[in-house]
């Protein structure tokens, strides 16, 4: 019975040049990075340059989180922090797909966020090196 309604709703939709109802599409992150570092190392602070590229490059189709290990003991231990900078990458379900340890360059992101299907909105003008 629910494939005959089914039918006669999709069959009235194009009849009436309506567009059939299409499943709750939202442009939820496709991919959260989680920044683990701290306020006063000095690669931590150089990686917040390399967030706000990434931010301008991919927009929304990725969640960028900081957290602090002073701050966010809960986030350090549930990623089992060893090192700072600790850069995680979660897929839509929450999976970790990713880890890097140390300063992470913009580049080196991009390369494995496009492998990962994001589409880069712009190009970068300058490299970032860590300088």
């Amino acid at each position: 019975m629910r494939q005959i309604l089914f039918l006669i709703a999709f069959s009235s939709a194009l009849l009436w040049g309506a567009e059939p109802a299409q499943p709750d599409s939202t442009n939820a992150p496709r991919i959260t990075f989680l920044e683990i570092g701290s306020t006063t190392c000095i690669p931590c602070k150089q990686m917040e340059k390399v967030l706000e590229e990434l931010r301008e490059i991919f927009g929304d189709q990725m969640d960028i989180q900081f957290h602090d290990v002073y701050k966010s003991r809960k986030i350090t231990r549930k990623y089992r922090v060893r090192a700072i900078p600790t850069q995680v990458f979660l897929d839509a379900s929450g999976t970790e797909i990713h880890r890097h340890m140390g300063f992470y360059p913009t580049e080196e992101i991009t390369k494995f966020l496009v492998a990962q299907g994001l589409i880069p909105h712009k190009k970068k003008q300058k490299t970032s090196n860590g300088e």
